[in-house]
């Protein structure tokens, strides 16, 4: 299924021939960012403060045992056995130029084609083809390639809102960011590897009179590997919906204040 085919939505991330997306609700009239939610009882908040407390109070006592050991404060990197905790984030430092030839090397590629392609350059026909040409596997490049044209037609762009060159109309702010939360190698044959990444992402327009408010989704993203040039490429990729968290009490923010945010907070290029 392609964007294209998709007339009720658009629910972020990668796109590209082949996807398989979840529909999201019919686009709100109105102002979608008029109101925000209850704020959650008091108690509930006492509690929170509370947990709050409790999380810096270790995190001080934490730092401050790190700090009678030199080796301590050296990153987890397999030399250090036990040092983490299961579920603490995992790997070495950036690469100065490509990625290594190993698993870790392929999550990271990985995981960084997650955030171009989930990016908002992807709606602008240059720089879809630059991002594109940059991450394709040779084999793949003109499938990948037609496959992502044909996702951002004119036609899609005019649904969701945005101008033919992918730009925001007047007085609104496009948001369209993938940040992976983690990855995993389902296969590795040294030259080839199979790699899902779970992501976050956002999507929408900001602005009084937008239809298509900025809202948040959570998908997982395949891809197939296969290293050329010295450098891992994408042969394929698919995308589905999940694993998804429950929403936290946070109160939703208004459109002037996630456009702010999204102008002030620049997203990353580097995942890993």
């Amino acid at each position: 299924m392609s964007l294209g085919d998709q007339n009720d939505g658009y629910e972020g991330g990668v796109g590209g021939a082949g996807q398989t997306r979840t529909r999201l609700p019919e686009g709100v009239t109105g102002d979608p960012y008029g109101g925000r939610r209850p704020a959650a009882r008091g108690s509930r908040s006492l509690i929170t403060v509370v947990g709050v407390v409790v999380l810096l109070i270790a995190a001080i006592a934490f730092a401050n045992r790190g700090g009678d050991d030199g080796d301590s404060a050296t990153p987890n990197n397999g030399k250090n056995p036990g040092a983490a905790a299961p579920t603490s984030a995992t790997g070495v430092g950036p690469v100065g130029k490509g990625w290594a030839k190993d698993e870790q090397g392929a999550q990271s590629a990985a995981a960084n084609y997650a955030v171009a392609l989930g990016s908002d350059g992807m709606f602008n026909k240059g720089r879809r083809h630059e991002i594109v040409r940059s991450l394709a596997h040779p084999s793949s490049m003109e499938t990948l390639q037609s496959g992502f044209d044909a996702d951002y037609s004119e036609g899609f762009l005019a649904q969701i809102g945005l101008n033919a060159d992918g730009s925001a109309p007047v007085d609104s702010t496009f948001v369209n960011r993938t940040a992976p939360a983690g990855a995993k190698v389902k296969s590795f044959g040294g030259d080839t590897a199979d790699v899902d990444v779970w992501c976050v992402g956002l999507f929408g327009l900001t602005g009084e009179s937008s239809t298509k408010p900025v809202t948040s989704s959570w998908f997982t993203v395949s891809f197939k590997l296969q290293w050329a040039d010295s450098d891992w490429k994408v042969v394929s990729t698919t995308q589905k919906t999940g694993p998804t968290p429950v929403t936290g009490d946070n109160p939703v923010s208004g459109s002037e204040e996630i456009a702010d945010a999204v102008k002030e907070y620049g997203g990353f290029t580097y995942a890993r």
